[in-house]
């Protein structure tokens, strides 16, 4: 029995949301690949960007972990390149406080200069300062659907295998702005 939630639309609304704030330049740190979840991310990331006529860069794409350090350190990698982006989609909260940081320590405002999207939204993430926008994973439904599938599976052994997907909700904060367009 497998639980979880809808990555690919948690991503592709999230990605949405900054395109339709103005943002085209949009960095992508993954999750650990081997992970269904850091794919189907990417693929929502990739969906959104060639629905909206957007060519995807490889170069802004960066390989991560879900760590903190990991998102620091793709981050970093983001932001040294020629034409870096508006906006850093992380593929959870713990990573996108590694992207602040990084932001942050390159001289850069969240979000006047970069906005920056994490995933998860965990009691941390309306907590930092700016608050982060984040797609919200029905975590405790989750564990409560799964607590309960497993209680089923022990009493009917037989009984077939479950998918259950559950939605993601988008979470707007304070780290997400329209970008300023120079004229």
């Amino acid at each position: 029995t497998v639980i979880d939630s809808n990555n690919r639309q948690g991503a592709y609304e999230a990605t949405d949301y900054l395109i339709k704030l103005g943002h085209t330049r949009i960095g992508f740190i993954t999750g650990n690949m081997e992970i269904n979840a850091a794919r189907e991310r990417l693929e929502g990331y990739k969906t959104v960007l060639k629905k909206n006529n957007l060519i995807f860069e490889q170069a802004l794409v960066v390989k991560g972990d879900f760590t903190q350090r990991a998102g620091y350190e793709a981050a970093k990698t983001l932001l040294q390149l020629r034409q870096p982006p508006t906006a850093i989609f992380s593929p959870n909260d713990l990573a996108a406080f590694g992207v602040m940081d990084a932001v942050r320590e390159a001289g850069l405002r969240i979000p006047e200069d970069m906005s920056v999207i994490g995933f998860d939204d965990i009691p941390q993430a309306s907590l930092t300062y700016p608050k982060l926008t984040s797609v919200r994973q029905p975590l405790q439904e989750m564990g409560r659907i799964a607590v309960k599938l497993l209680l089923e599976q022990i009493h009917q052994p037989d009984r077939a295998t479950q998918h259950i997907t559950l939605e993601t909700q988008l979470v707007k904060r304070d780290s997400c702005k329209s970008i300023e367009r120079s004229s």
